[in-house]
């Protein structure tokens, strides 16, 4: 094959622009800040496990109220749609309890997210730390004056 024949195939093979891999993402500017980077920061993450978890005051004042509202009703009072409200009562117990657990575990999960990024970020600043220390240049040898 002669080299001018070579560059013809690969000037034609540069124009035609053959198809490039793209794996799923989401587009450079998804009408955000314009950057397409992900941010998020400790600040984030704890003021959303903060939130979640003050749900939980909410949640407890419900279950105050629910509690109120089923006073008077007694535990056998014969009447089945006395009953039948406390078996609603007593769903709607365990439903608010596992709401107010859930909260409660997302928050501590949000917060720990916020925590573990600090922490990674330490833990690098660490290592490079050592690593200054553990390579950290030699005084230069000769050509000091030695305090004459």
């Amino acid at each position: 094959m002669a080299w001018d024949e070579w560059e013809q195939l690969k000037s034609a093979a540069a124009e035609q622009h053959p198809a490039q891999m793209q794996l799923n993402q989401v587009p450079l500017d998804p009408g955000g800040s314009g950057t397409g980077a992900l941010v998020s920061n400790k600040r984030a993450w704890t003021k959303a496990g903060h939130d979640v978890g003050s749900l939980r005051d909410d949640i407890s004042k419900a279950m105050g109220k629910l509690e109120d509202g089923q006073k008077g009703l007694g535990e056998g009072s014969g009447c089945l749609t006395a009953g039948a409200q406390k078996d609603v009562h007593d769903s709607w117990v365990r439903y608010v309890r596992n709401v107010s657990g859930r909260c409660g575990k997302l928050s501590g999960l949000l917060e720990k997210a916020g925590n573990d990024q600090l922490k990674t970020d330490e833990a690098i600043e660490v290592e490079i730390g050592n690593l200054k220390v553990a390579y950290a240049d030699t005084p230069a040898v000769g050509g000091q004056d030695k305090g004459r």
